[in-house]
């Protein structure tokens, strides 16, 4: 489906020649193996997720034992680190580390010309929390909490003109497109990008708060006096 995306919008998918992802999930991933076949694109990945991906989610913190989130492991030919840039023709785009939503998590930023303009863009790897996730006394993943502070420290610093991100729903990519008439252009949408990643903070937050409750709950049954009643 990739491919044919690719070859409907008029160019060869032969001439692909990097290969870079927002990060180790299969529904963004699962395909790298195939498509490096396919064109010979040379795989970049930040550090954290490298495991995950040549492992084909087998190291994942989460998924690791979720036979539906694997898929086929896949060579990384440049371990990329946070701040480092990817350069294609005139292209360039810099490496963020967000990480929580996977350890290796990259959000993308570049600019892009039109015209005489210069538009900083965007693109949000994740700040989810997703279900499941254990935000406290995560073995696998000591520092998730405080790995998703750091995403929101990124995100909140980065300027942003063009909001994009790894999923279209994050910046309403079918309604933004639907409203491409040939004025203002509604992907240019700074203030959606300051909403988005406080609503994706509060959440994160409200979630981090729920399940420190519940630990906290669980010690005191554990220690205190539910378990002498018990």
């Amino acid at each position: 489906m990739i491919q044919q995306s690719v070859e409907k919008l008029g160019f060869r998918f032969s001439d692909i020649k990097i290969l870079l992802i927002s990060h180790a999930h299969f529904d963004h991933d699962a395909g790298a193996a195939r498509i490096k076949k396919l064109t010979g694109a040379k795989y970049m990945v930040m550090d954290a997720d490298v495991p995950v991906v040549e492992s084909g989610g087998r190291k994942d913190f989460a998924y690791a034992h979720t036979p539906g989130m694997l898929y086929p492991a896949a060579k990384v030919d440049r371990i990329l680190h946070d701040g480092d840039t990817v350069s294609l023709g005139d292209g360039v785009l810099t490496a963020h580390l967000t990480p929580g939503h996977t350890k290796g998590c990259t959000t993308w930023t570049m600019k892009v010309r039109e015209g005489s303009e210069s538009y900083d863009t965007v693109i949000v790897g994740s700040p989810n929390v997703n279900e499941g996730y254990n935000l406290v006394s995560n073995a696998t993943y000591p520092q998730i909490a405080s790995d998703y502070e750091k995403t929101f420290d990124v995100l909140r610093s980065l300027h942003c003109n063009v909001f994009l991100g790894a999923h279209g729903s994050y910046y309403d990519m079918e309604s933004k497109y639907a409203r491409m008439t040939g004025g203002a252009n509604p992907f240019i949408d700074p203030k959606g990008y300051e909403n988005y990643v406080n609503e994706r903070e509060q959440a994160f937050r409200a979630e981090l708060a729920r399940q420190q409750a519940a630990a906290r709950y669980r010690g005191y049954t554990h220690h205190g006096p539910m378990s002498e009643i018990a």
